[in-house]
């Protein structure tokens, strides 16, 4: 009976840890996907860098499978428009997420 539960436990167990493994890469891009979007976003905040209306450093860029979002702080709805308009000029950006929010 003891080597019967031993061996419902142990294939219980490796049950759950493969299961689990499978779940965790379900949603994961693949390499080529994350080195363009590694290049999406250098690129976006490159452009930032060069405009005289976005600062830079104010605004967050995260790109997933060419979908830019855009987070952080503007000082009005001119910098935020332009850091979309911006990110959406850049080849291979799919659609952009603009959150930036416009500090009174």
């Amino acid at each position: 009976m003891n080597i019967r539960t031993t061996l419902g436990a142990a294939a219980a167990a490796i049950l759950l840890v493969t299961t689990a493994g499978c779940a965790v890469t379900r949603d994961q891009q693949s390499v080529g996907s994350y080195v363009d979007d590694s290049a999406i976003t250098t690129s976006v905040k490159a452009k930032f860098v060069e405009n005289t209306v976005v600062d830079a450093a104010s605004i967050s860029v995260e790109t997933l499978k060419g979908t830019v979002m855009l987070s952080g702080f503007a000082k009005n709805m001119a910098e935020k428009s332009s850091a979309e308009t911006i990110a959406m000029k850049v080849p291979g950006v799919v659609g952009v997420k603009n959150q930036i929010v416009v500090r009174p």
